[in-house]
This record gives structure tokens, C-alpha cells and sequence, in this order.
């Protein structure tokens, strides 16, 4: 599955904004992801993520590919569902993976047509907007969509980073802008996506 993603800092009434659009709230969630590195190759390289999210109603283990363009996270994504998250990391890193992060937020999930809107507060970095369309291949029409929806709830331009990242960013103390983007001189080498 490819997922077409945008995401941006939340301007303050990000969630009347996805009301007047149309949004129908479906719910709101909390989710802890647990981020790991690769024995055979650096994920922080090849553009890639591991991770094992444990939410209320279950726990996936799911699979990042590269981003495919320059301006969203467009990435395949594969994603299955497991019944112990312990259990899932305990196969990881018998298998050579490793733990490195943890990033925690709450998600209120909206549903707009075809596409979900997320309102996300992240511990440690405050309140983003992300939008999502789920495809079987990658539609300039999709990426279009996204973006300008991304637009009309968001502040600035579209944030690439993960919230890894920024978390990362935000850690070695980097100065980050308002559309989330980092001074490429002053940015830390990040150990993965």
C-alpha cells in the first residue's frame, strides 16, 4: 500500500477547520511507537523505518519504504497486526534489530472522503495536523490533494520530517521553524527516518 501523506505544525483551530471541510471525528487514540534499528543496513540512509505501534485497539509492527517525492511523505508502507507487542520485539531483535526510540502521541482521527486527517499532540513537540490518503499506487492526483489539504488546516510549508526526527531536532536543540524544517548546517546526523 502506498500512503500519500502531509503533514504541518496545527494552526489553532485546526479541528473547526476539519469540521467545516467535512471531517467526521472517528475517534481519538493514543499511540506509542517503538523505533528500530536495522543489523544489515542504516535505515537513517536508505530513507527506511521499522517500528512496533501499540494503540488502543491493537498492536502493528510496520515497515516505512523511502519517501517517493520531494514535497510529502509518499512511501510504501506494509503494516500487519501482531497480538503482543512484547513478544514482536522480543522476534525483532532476536532477529539483530534493536530498539533506539520511542515517540508517543494522541491522535484524534478524522475521516474526510477518502482520506484521513489526524490531529497529533506529541510529547516533546506540540500539536501537528497530518493528512493521509491510502492508495495501491502512487497518483499525482492524490499527492495534489493532500497538499492542498494540508493547507487549508496547517501553518507553513509541509513538514518531511518524522516526528523521530524532530524529536531528534528538538533534542540537540536546533532552531526549527514554524513549518517544522531544520537549519541543514546546524542539523545533527540523524540516526534514522
Amino acid at each position: 500500500m502506498i500512503e500519500v501523506e502531509a503533514k504541518a505544525r496545527a494552526l489553532e483551530d485546526a479541528e473547526e477547520r476539519i469540521l467545516r471541510m467535512g471531517g467526521v471525528l472517528e475517534g481519538v487514540e493514543s499511540h506509542t511507537d517503538i523505533y528500530f534499528r536495522s543489523p544489515v543496513r542504516d535505515f537513517a540512509s536508505t530513507d527506511e523505518a521499522l517500528r512496533i505501534r501499540i494503540k488502543d485497539d491493537g498492536v502493528h509492527l510496520t515497515y516505512k519504504g523511502p519517501k517517493l517525492d520531494s514535497e510529502t511523505k509518499t512511501r510504501l508502507e506494509l503494516s500487519i497486526r501482531v497480538d503482543d507487542a512484547a513478544a514482536a520485539e522480543k522476534l525483532l531483535e532476536s532477529l539483530g534489530f534493536s530498539r533506539f526510540a520511542v515517540v508517543r502521541k494522541r491522535r484524534a482521527k478524522y475521516r474526510l472522503g477518502d482520506a484521513i486527517v489526524a490531529l497529533d499532540d506529541v510529547d516533546g513537540l506540540g500539536r501537528f495536523v497530518e493528512v493521509e490518503i491510502s492508495a495501491d499506487h502512487v497518483n499525482p492526483r492524490d499527492r495534489a490533494r493532500v497538499l492542498e489539504m494540508i493547507s487549508s488546516v496547517g501553518m507553513g510549508k509541509p513538514i518531511r520530517l518524522s516526528y523521530l526526527e524532530l524529536l531528534e531536532i528538538a533534542r540537540s536543540s536546533t532552531p526549527i521553524t514554524a513549518s517544522g524544517s531544520a537549519d541543514e548546517k546546524s542539523t545533527p546526523a540523524r540516526s534514522e527516518p
